[in-house]
């Protein structure tokens, strides 16, 4: 199911802030592996739980947008080899989740978990790094369902199928597990400026 057939559309070129194999573009191109999941808000909730599937601490939608809340311009890089620079999210840090929860990660890895089945792997230092965020918000606006809303992770620094759309939870883990994608013959970690699409690049 790796799919590296995807073509690339409204392209307007690169930048010096385009990572290698990628062109900019002025849509928001919509890629997803199933349906499009629509949860009412009123019983939406987010948690984080520990290398058993324990839940730490949960939060409801209303208690997540009423946390400490970061705001972002930052470029972001889809493996399917288009970029879109300057793009602005606003929703609350890994850290602030951690401060809410009184945790310190007991795990140095998680496992996004997503309505409709979606995971992916990420470090928590990936989690933690500049302009990392949990969104809720996309230009200005509640972020839309087709583009992960209610709430999405944005991790700019990797291929956009790590910023998990519909994102439900954080599971911690003590190594290293491939999600989604991952299993299916993407990257572990997917890193853009190195071209980390597929295993074994």
């Amino acid at each position: 199911m790796a799919t590296r057939g995807f073509r690339r559309k409204h392209s307007i070129g690169t930048s010096d802030r385009t990572p290698p194999g990628q062109s900019i573009t002025e849509g928001f191109p919509v890629l997803s592996a199933g349906p499009t999941p629509r949860v009412p808000l009123a019983t939406w909730t987010f948690a984080l739980e520990d290398a058993q599937g324990r839940e730490a601490h949960r939060w409801t939608w209303d208690e997540l947008r009423s946390l400490p809340a970061t705001e972002v311009t930052v470029d972001i890089h889809c493996v399917t080899k288009w970029s879109k620079l300057g793009t602005r999210w606003k929703g609350a840090s890994f850290d602030t989740l951690l401060r809410a929860a009184g945790l310190e990660p007991p795990a140095p890895y998680v496992m996004a978990f997503c309505d409709g089945g979606y995971t992916t792997n990420l470090s928590v230092a990936d989690l933690r790094a500049d302009g990392s965020l949990i969104a809720y918000e996309h230009d200005g606006g509640l972020l839309e369902a087709e583009h992960g809303g209610p709430v999405r992770l944005v991790i700019p620094h990797l291929y956009f199928w790590k910023s998990a759309k519909w994102v439900r939870g954080l599971r911690f883990m003590q190594t290293d597990q491939p999600g989604f994608w991952e299993s299916h013959g993407y990257h572990l970690r997917g890193d853009p400026w190195a071209e980390e699409r597929y295993s074994g690049d």
